[in-house]
């Protein structure tokens, strides 16, 4: 089995919130273009030309976030928002958003918002 690859419903597997948010992300992205996703063995990531949004589980790697759940996209610009944990800059033309969330209430129109922002950039 180990040389199968992993799918986004078997990384979720056993997280309800996790299984939520990715079922959301799904049906979000469905009505605006074509879109990819690969699951790995930390993340879900999400690609058009590039890759512009990540589902993970922090819980997998942090004792104390065993329930949250982590949406990070891709932006060409800083966006400052008290539901936003952490943004980095890791290129000067993108900067990573980082949304922590422990239920299903987070999955909103503003993140919904910001979620189809970061995949026009990367069509």
């Amino acid at each position: 089995m180990a040389d199968q690859p992993l799918t986004a419903d078997a990384f979720m597997e056993g997280h309800p919130l996790g299984t939520t948010a990715l079922a959301w992300v799904r049906h979000v992205l469905s009505g605006h273009g074509p879109f990819r996703e690969r699951a790995g063995r930390s993340q879900i990531a999400f690609h058009g030309r590039r890759g512009y949004a990540y589902l993970w589980l922090p819980g997998r790697y942090l004792r104390q976030h065993e329930d949250d759940v982590v949406l990070s996209l891709a932006l060409d610009h800083e966006v400052r928002s008290p539901r936003i944990k952490e943004v980095a800059h890791p290129s000067p033309q993108t900067w990573m958003h980082h949304v922590e969330f422990q239920d299903a209430g987070a999955l909103d129109d503003e993140l919904a918002s910001l979620l189809l922002s970061a995949a026009r950039l990367a069509q």
